[in-house]
């Protein structure tokens, strides 16, 4: 968790997603797997995702996401003073994501890092942020959620090819003054390791390298076991949620809005019955881009910002569970 122990404080200063232009429908999935459209939707409220066309990467897409959230918050590339890439699906195992991300955008030198906690990993970048900025060491920071699930996904497996899409979003964080009510309140970050059979990519790492029976058998494409995740998700989110709210001695009452991990429709359900947040407080985008992973936060913020349904000076409270068990929350006020 980052708290305050200076005068810094955080706060978002603007926001930016990046999505390929290809649909996916659940009607085109119908056309490869066992399935249809009123299968997928009831089960999951996902309509259609996005897919990355061949020939384009993870970074090409963040630097997207990156550019459109700079703009945004009227600041240059060379402003920055750290890049950071939540992420699962890098272009290549080293160098990070982020590096590549600096040179696309023109940023010059800057710490430039990725880090691991798949759906959660917005939230944890935006921790990490955050902690900078409170501790002075920077004062500009881009934090980027960028997938290409759909290479890592096994099409022919209808239990998960239905749930993933492609995208990328993201926020700069900048550095405020203590009396600007635009600030992050608070972060609470978390992971049980237990979870890590329930949703992994069990090769392609030190533990099982790529080998030609490895790639044959689909080890290093995504491994789900959806019913012990569907229940830690809508526990965690929103013990996580009202953990954020109860640190800062506020009320679901005084939530404008939800802006959580766009998963699937019913855990989001749970997690507003657990909070007692009603539903029409949640922003909701998964039926258009499914689950985007650590892209989805950014990206669903951005867009509700854009449609003019958060507002600054709104009060936001985020929260997104992912394979390690990782998961966390954060208020904002927007």
């Amino acid at each position: 968790m980052s708290q305050a122990h200076s005068n810094f404080r955080t706060k978002i200063a603007g926001t930016g997603k990046a999505l390929p232009a290809q649909e996916r429908t659940n009607a085109d999935l119908a056309k490869m797997v066992e399935t249809s459209d009123e299968w997928i939707a009831a089960r999951t409220g996902i309509r259609s995702r996005r897919i990355l066309e061949a020939g384009r990467s993870t970074s090409d897409l963040a630097a997207e996401a990156g550019r459109a959230a700079l703009e945004k918050a009227e600041l240059k590339a060379t402003d920055l003073d750290c890049i950071i890439v939540g992420t699962v699906t890098p272009d290549m195992p080293m160098p990070a994501v982020a590096v590549s991300v600096q040179q696309k955008l023109g940023a010059g030198v800057c710490a430039a890092f990725d880090l691991s906690a798949a759906c959660a990993g917005f939230i944890y970048g935006m921790s990490v942020g955050d902690a900078f900025i409170k501790s002075g060491q920077f004062k500009r920071v881009l934090v980027i959620g960028v997938e290409i699930l759909s290479r890592i996904v096994d099409w022919t497996d209808r239990n998960t090819c239905v749930l993933f899409g492609d995208g990328a979003g993201a926020a700069v964080l900048t550095a405020t003054a203590g009396d600007d009510p635009r600030t992050i309140l608070s972060t609470h970050i978390y992971a049980d390791g237990a979870g890590v059979p329930w949703l992994n990519i069990p090769a392609g790492g030190s533990l099982e390298p790529t080998t030609v029976d490895t790639v044959q058998k689909k080890r290093h494409l995504v491994h789900m076991q959806g019913k012990p995740i569907f229940i830690h998700a809508v526990k965690n989110i929103s013990r996580a949620c009202l953990t954020a709210l109860e640190h800062n001695g506020v009320s679901g009452a005084e939530v404008d809005w939800v802006v959580a991990h766009q998963a699937n429709l019913r855990i989001l359900e749970g997690v507003s019955e657990r909070t007692g947040i009603g539903l029409d407080r949640f922003f909701l985008n998964i039926h258009k881009y499914g689950n985007t992973s650590s892209a989805s936060i950014p990206i669903a913020l951005d867009e509700a910002m854009t449609e003019g349904k958060v507002r600054p000076g709104q009060l936001v409270v985020m929260g997104a569970l992912g394979a390690g068990l990782s998961w966390g929350s954060a208020l904002v006020r927007v």
